[in-house]
């Protein structure tokens, strides 16, 4: 019996030893926890999208708590409730979020484009853009596969006739779908902005009007016809500034292939 208490009581020693040391140590070692930066992290989502401009929601809590002159408001899949909790937990004066919802620059849909290969490798926009540049006759068109799709949280986003389509009463702006798609078509917006460019297309516009029937070809009529000067031909492809932009619907007419579009919500 006794061949086996001296070990035991040898391996109990230690580990109350280490106990105690791990105890001690615990206590000087201790890294204070900011009560408030725990508070601004539970009062936000916890999608780490990086809307904010912070790697994500850990980042941007502690930047709010450590630097005075970071905006509580930048949390946009949150909104405004976000905002005025932080506030609060702050004690700072509230400043509502900003709306922003995403668009999809691109119109090539099935009757306006058409696919120059029949893509057998891995179903995905990802794996498809690898793979020479595209499927599509366009090689800045949606590829089709629905990687926004499945990034998408919210619901916001669904595949329709070969294009994405983003649901702009479902998205909250938190640029995950931007980051996902290969090509570059997903911007994100001001809700107040409701014109748009459905297209990405930098070619020259004999070249993109063979791809796609309903592409930017560049002929600057929107410059022409804008009161605002918020819409201008950069690179054969036409932007709007959305700081400019009044949505007064004159581009969108004067738009000889249509590519100009509005989806501003009709009233019910």
């Amino acid at each position: 019996m006794e061949q086996y208490l001296i070990p035991t009581l040898i391996v109990t020693g230690i580990g109350i030893l280490a106990g105690v040391v791990l105890t001690i140590a615990s206590k000087f070692m201790a890294v204070k926890v900011n009560e408030a930066a725990v508070k601004v992290r539970r009062a936000l989502p916890g999608v780490n999208c990086g809307a904010c401009g912070y790697a994500g929601c850990d980042d941007y809590a502690a930047s709010l708590v450590n630097d005075h002159t970071v905006k509580a408001n930048l949390c946009t899949p949150g909104g405004s409730a976000v905002s005025l909790e932080i506030s609060e937990i702050l004690g700072i004066s509230f400043v509502a979020a900003e709306g922003k919802y995403a668009l999809v620059k691109c119109s090539g849909t099935f009757d306006k484009t058409n696919y120059v290969m029949d893509f057998k490798g891995i179903q995905s926009c990802a794996a498809n853009k690898m793979f020479y540049r595209g499927r599509g006759s366009c090689s800045r068109a949606c590829l089709g596969f629905g990687d926004c799709v499945e990034a998408c949280e919210y619901g916001a986003i669904s595949m329709v006739n070969g294009v994405a389509k983003i649901d702009k009463l479902k998205c909250v702006g938190c640029s995950v779908c931007v980051r996902k798609c290969p090509n570059h078509l997903i911007t994100i917006v001001p809700s107040g902005l409701t014109t748009y460019v459905g297209c990405s297309s930098q070619d020259d516009g004999a070249k993109t009007h063979r791809a796609c029937k309903t592409g930017c070809t560049a002929c600057r009529k929107c410059e022409e016809v804008c009161r605002f000067d918020a819409i201008h031909v950069t690179g054969n492809l036409a932007e709007i500034n959305p700081d400019q932009c009044m949505n007064c619907g004159m581009c969108i007419k004067a738009c000889p292939s249509g590519i100009i579009k509005s989806n501003r919500m009709k009233k019910i």
